[in-house]
């Protein structure tokens, strides 16, 4: 979606590799393929096996890296972050990885994710005389490691995660380990891959196309990969898991090229752009998509109806997303500057709208309004998701309950407040069936709190943070029948 332009944003990607001569380099290209999940900052850690050393900037990959920033990162292993931020807001010493020295050693930390009972660690390791460099979540972890009693990395860590709540795919860098880590309910998406004999790891599989690596598996819920000199192993940190993994990458966040738990994204897309025409089909003459995440939904669409499919949205590559700018006036305004209408597609035609989620519904009103300046003589939307009822307290910045438009308002009267002739939404059913998921169990191994209000997790009230403006959200009100 270009997309609400955004209510929807997801923290980051992350990047590593273990082994390969030129790792700064591969980063670089695999955080460059990961671009989508943030565009705020980012950062390459790498150690020669005795230093780690760390660049990093705000900004794209391309503005923050040249050549001599490569040039001076030797090393056999690397990790990176592209990152948005949720919890802790912006500025360059949230950028990550995160890099802290000390007697026993170095230590670096790259976060996909978000901890909801960050809040309440950080109260209590500042009272046991933790002094926090940054106002990032991730840091808590550090400080969790450090502080533990046991000798070895490998426990530390394990014994740290068992304290967090909420959703994490962590990298963890030491002069001559690499470990990995992901939360018990699994909401990230984190793969392992290989090439030319060294480990790499990624939030998406896209990275391992461009660096020419072999996916190997993903990590699963509750483990924890430890790699190094001798080879990869796994460990457990816990056994209690549920798998939850978040519903939107496979709607909005992920590459259409990625895998995520053994789905291709885009085919996932396509279905569900075929399961709305099966629950929400109309009279129309040309689909369309809002690029670009909805163009695979699109498709599907006008396949299933067979009404065609044409570009009648055009996507200026050379505007960067806008939702990383910093007032809802600019992120608006962004939106003329980053999509045009096509008038000769959409003209005196009867147009259907595919659009990935409605969060505020003022991206979508802009939109009908300019199909409707551009000539459509009608505008019909369809959205691949479910309505967006509930705030995410997991890595996507949401606003508050009270600022989505579907927590308050029927489908009928976000139809009228957009301007669209019709509106559907696709059913929770519908969504679970086009991804491949049965109906059973709580939640069908899918996060589906931003529709249903029913979290995987404990929600701590006073963790409950700072979407990016660092505006406290308020905790979910029950979910109504």
């Amino acid at each position: 979606m270009l997309a609400e332009i955004k209510g929807l944003n997801e923290e980051c990607g992350v990047f590593g590799v273990w082994g390969h001569p030129n790792a700064a380099h591969l980063a670089y290209y695999g955080l460059h393929s990961l671009q989508h999940r943030g565009q705020e900052g980012s950062g390459i850690v790498v150690t020669d096996g005795e230093t780690l050393n760390i660049s990093k900037g705000l900004g794209l990959v391309t503005e923050v890296f040249g050549m001599d920033d490569l040039a001076g990162l030797t090393g056999k292993a690397a990790i990176g972050h592209v990152r948005y931020s949720t919890a802790g807001g912006g500025g360059y010493e949230n950028v990550q990885p995160l890099l802290f020295n000390s007697q026993t050693g170095s230590l670096a930390l790259a976060h996909n994710g978000n901890l909801t009972n960050a809040t309440a660690l950080r109260r209590q390791l500042e009272h046991q005389g933790s002094i926090f460099q940054t106002t990032s979540d991730t840091e808590v972890l550090a400080h969790l490691i450090r502080r533990g009693g046991f000798v070895n990395i490998e426990d530390q860590v394990k014994d740290a995660l068992q304290m967090l709540k909420g959703a994490y795919a962590f990298l963890i860098m030491t002069e001559n380990k690499l470990m990995a880590a992901l939360d018990p309910n699994g909401f990230r998406p984190l793969s392992i891959g290989r090439l030319d004999g060294a480990y790499v790891l990624a939030s998406e599989t896209c990275a391992f196309d461009v660096i020419g690596a072999t996916y190997e598996r993903d990590v699963l819920p509750g483990e924890l990969i430890i790699i190094d000199d001798m080879g990869l192993r796994s460990e457990r940190f816990s056994m209690n898991v549920n798998r939850s993994i978040c519903s939107m990458e496979y709607i909005y966040f992920a590459r259409p090229d990625s895998n995520v738990d053994g789905v291709n994204v885009h085919k996932a897309r396509k279905k569900l752009g075929k399961q709305m025409a099966l629950e929400a089909p109309v009279e129309a003459d040309v689909v369309t998509g809002v690029p670009d995440s909805s163009i695979s939904a699109a498709i599907g669409f006008a396949e299933a109806t067979g009404i065609p499919y044409e570009l009648g949205l055009i996507k200026n590559r050379y505007v960067g997303r806008t939702f990383i700018q910093p007032s809802q006036e600019l992120r608006e305004r962004g939106v003329k500057m980053k999509l045009s209408p096509v008038r000769g597609v959409v003209e005196g035609k009867r147009v259907v709208m595919v659009d990935d989620s409605i969060v505020r519904g003022t991206t979508s009103r802009r939109i009908v309004n300019m199909l409707r300046d551009a000539g459509a003589t009608e505008v019909h939307v369809r959205i691949s998701s479910p309505p967006i009822e509930y705030p995410c307290f997991y890595g996507i910045d949401t606003s508050s309950r009270e600022e989505l438009i579907a927590a308050s308002m029927s489908i009928e009267e976000i139809r009228k407040e957009i301007g669209a002739d019709s509106l559907a939404f696709l059913s929770k059913d519908g969504l679970l069936e086009a991804i491949g998921r049965d109906d059973s169990g709580e939640n069908c191994g899918q996060c589906l709190a931003c529709f249903t209000g029913k979290y995987p997790t404990e929600i701590f009230p006073d963790d409950i943070s700072t979407n990016t403006n660092n505006t406290a959200q308020k905790k979910p009100k029950a979910p109504t029948s």
